[in-house]
């Protein structure tokens, strides 16, 4: 029995990133000699053993077999006569499928190392098109780490792409890796990688109908022109920030009505008067379309919903009336989410970023309107709530009054 540490941990450890876990392989065993040295049986599908300290995971050595589409028509097989080098050669990519030995020795039968040093992105063995989910993951390590996909790699998910394959995903498994993409260094690159193999269109229509749709027709506004472009600005500055989850898809959701095609998209209308809601309107049924689709949790989908419908307005705040105002922070729940309404003026922030140029120029709506609320929240209505009828008609009353009061100071 041999026991190996293999993929994510020995990649990174070759790259010099602090490695968080390890999973081992062994060799050789069987799953009764496993569970005799104490440890404890946890796969449903083939066997994989929690140490009985460390709680790290160690599978046995496995080999694999295509039996039906989508990434759950699998057949394992796990004796002790499977090797290590077969093992690795189910893996997805050449920098997860090497090894390291007790002794520390690298063990690399599939040239990972030279793959790392080159960054790039290769598949193992043509077994790679069995599975849709990998092309989700080479997609995000493209965003991890900035590497180029090879070649021959790229036309096998094309191919992947073209023949259905990629509509096997179920939704759990797109935002699982979705969110995990997000959150990487470069979101932008999971993008363009599932954009030119092809799967984008497939998995997030709704994104990859927004490339080649022109921005505003005022280039001082948008220079980047392409409002595909002008997202992926926007996910990788909340990205840049360390933003949450919840802002970076918002950041990316929120342009999702001016790739609805109503009009055509050389006269696409962008409304600019304070009060109405232009293409943000239009953003709120996609937005709620494809998050119920990938099944996004709640807290992403809130925000995304309500950066898709506001956004506009917190960029015109300045210019709004009270009446505008106060209908911006009863439409974002503001008063009664005030930390959710900080995300969704990053959110904001970063659409306004997201711009060739305007990557350091100040957005000061963020501080108006968060002073605007500070307002709102310190009002004191125990007068009003002690007697008297219409109550509610009252509180707004006087909360329209203070904004009224906070614009006219900042007019001066």
């Amino acid at each position: 029995m041999q026991t190996y540490v293999v993929g994510g941990a020995v990649r990174d450890e070759l790259l010099g990133i602090p490695v968080m876990d390890r999973d081992y392989v062994v060799v050789g065993a069987t799953p009764e000699e496993m569970i005799a040295k104490g440890f404890k049986p946890v796969g449903a599908d083939f066997p994989v053993f929690l140490h009985p300290e460390t709680h790290d995971e160690y599978a046995l050595a496995r080999t694999e077999r295509k039996t039906a589409p989508g990434y759950r028509g699998f057949v394992f097989h796990a004796d002790p006569g499977v090797t290590l080098e077969q093992d690795l050669l189910r893996r997805d990519l050449t920098i997860n499928a090497m090894a390291q030995d007790s002794n520390g020795n690298l063990i690399d039968p599939f040239g990972g190392e030279a793959d790392l040093r080159a960054g790039v992105l290769r598949h193992v063995s043509p077994a790679f098109a069995e599975d849709p989910v990998r092309i989700l993951r080479l997609a995000r390590f493209a965003a991890r780490f900035g590497f180029r996909v090879a070649a021959k790699t790229l036309a096998l998910m094309q191919d992947m792409a073209q023949n259905g394959e990629v509509d096997a995903l179920v939704p759990e498994r797109i935002w699982q890796e979705l969110s995990r993409g997000l959150m990487e260094q470069t979101p932008s690159r999971m993008f363009e990688v599932l954009r030119d193999c092809g799967a984008l269109a497939r998995i997030l229509p709704e994104i990859d109908r927004l490339f080649g749709v022109p921005q505003a027709p005022n280039p001082n506004l948008h220079p980047e022109v392409d409002t595909g472009v002008h997202v992926m600005m926007v996910v990788d500055h909340a990205a840049r920030r360390g933003f949450s989850l919840a802002v970076r898809f918002a950041a990316l959701t929120l342009d999702l009505g001016k790739g609805k095609g109503e009009t055509p998209r050389e006269h696409w209308p962008r409304d600019l008067k304070p009060g109405t809601a232009g293409h943000e309107g239009k953003s709120v049924d996609p937005v709620k379309a494809m998050c119920d689709r990938i099944k996004a949790p709640s807290d992403c989908r809130d925000l995304a919903v309500i950066s898709a419908r506001w956004h506009g307005h917190a960029h015109r705040s300045e210019e709004l009336t009270s009446d505008t105002l106060l209908e911006l922070f009863e439409g974002t729940d503001a008063l009664r989410r005030p930390e959710r309404f900080v995300d969704f003026l990053n959110a904001c922030a970063a659409d306004h970023h997201g711009r060739n140029g305007f990557e350091d120029v100040p957005y000061p709506q963020m501080e108006f309107l968060r002073a605007a609320l500070t307002i709102l929240r310190g009002l004191d209505y125990r007068d009003i709530t002690e007697s008297g009828t219409d109550i509610s008609l009252r509180i707004r009353q006087r909360r329209l009054e203070a904004l009224q009061e906070f614009v006219n100071d900042k007019a001066r």
